[in-house]
């Protein structure tokens, strides 16, 4: 027997009024965006294009074309909501939100991009993998031995290459990831580089031992005024450093020689050819000079080791750091304040 169909209506008004309301409501999709599948590919287009400057010369580096490195900029600034990249005539400039953006994302590229060797020199540990530093000729000489020697003791498997190079050579093997660090001294500091620095070495002026000042026990700036000075060349930080003093205490000078090296200068001291200012870093006991402490006019120098921000330290670059200074960065601490030698 069949039962009767019941005709009577729900005495709930809320009912109804909740299906009529979805049913006049639109349904909306949600956004789907071709190039959302891969964060990752998105982070490494956006860094890249804020590294080399140009569409082009990342979607080179990243072996893609163009208009796919294009989309995914603009995907990744549709999703985010803001603007990451501005031109500034031909090159690509980071906005405020970029630079925010990028300080987050360069470390998680850098980390991806290098697990593999990450990895193997875990699994290796350390017996395996290759370390590139770059320092000039003085840190080379006299600061990185007894480290490299220490080094190649607990690490013998590890191949290393010191890329002798200062200034802005130096840093732009640094921005290109050419290196894996720096060791030695800077003044002026980029915002994009990090230095942490260690040693500290005073300024100090060589003489012949025969020489008039040699015997002098309190010297000021203007005795030196009479004498030739023997400065490393002019591109380097001691002698725009010597310059500014001298300038600042409207102390008149004059360069005799302009040469590099502080072992060829040193030598052409001892030889009666002029006087010098040098780091009291190259200075050692069996040197045949007259030498006198200059940090009444001159600031000290320092020395220590220099990354690019938000670069991942591989296995064996973090042990050859924590040899200078244990600790050194604090794993993820690279915000700090170019470099430069002599």
């Amino acid at each position: 027997m069949r039962r009767k169909k019941s005709n009577k209506r729900s005495n709930d008004p809320t009912k109804g009024a909740a299906s009529a309301a979805a049913a006049a409501q639109p349904v909306v999709a949600p956004a789907r965006h071709y190039y959302k599948g891969n964060r990752l590919k998105q982070l490494r287009a956006f860094c890249y294009a804020a590294k080399l400057g140009t569409l082009s010369r990342a979607a080179e580096a990243l072996y893609l074309s163009q208009p796919s490195v294009s989309l995914q900029l603009s995907a990744l600034e549709q999703e985010l909501g803001v603007q990451l990249m501005q031109r500034a005539g031909r090159r690509l400039e980071l906005t405020r939100e970029g630079q925010a953006l990028h300080a987050l994302a360069q470390p998680l590229v850098d980390g991806f991009d290098q697990i593999d060797a990450a990895f193997a020199g875990r699994l290796a540990g350390l017996d395996a993998g290759e370390l590139t530093i770059a320092a000039g000729a003085s840190t080379i000489q006299y600061l990185l031995p007894p480290l490299i020697q220490r080094y190649r003791h607990l690490h013998p498997g590890v191949r290393l290459t010191l890329q002798n190079v200062t200034g802005q050579d130096g840093l732009a093997l640094l921005r290109s990831d050419a290196v894996d660090f720096a060791v030695g001294s800077m003044l002026d500091v980029p915002a994009d580089i990090a230095y942490e620095p260690v040693y500290h070495f005073d300024p100090m002026l060589i003489t012949p031992v025969d020489h008039p000042l040699a015997r002098r026990t309190d010297i000021e700036l203007d005795d030196l005024s009479p004498y030739g000075l023997i400065l490393p060349p002019r591109r380097l930080t001691t002698y725009r450093l010597v310059d500014l003093i001298f300038r600042k205490a409207k102390v008149p000078y004059r360069v005799a020689i302009e040469v590099g090296g502080w072992e060829v200068i040193k030598q052409y001291v001892a030889m009666g050819l002029g006087i010098s200012i040098v780091t009291g870093i190259c200075l050692t006991p069996n040197d045949r000079l007259a030498v006198h402490n200059l940090r009444r006019f001159f600031p000290q120098r320092s020395y220590g080791v220099v990354i690019r921000k938000g670069k991942y330290l591989s296995p064996a670059a973090r042990a050859f750091i924590d040899l200078v200074k244990p600790g050194l960065f604090g794993r993820r601490d690279d915000d700090g304040p170019g470099h430069s030698e002599r």
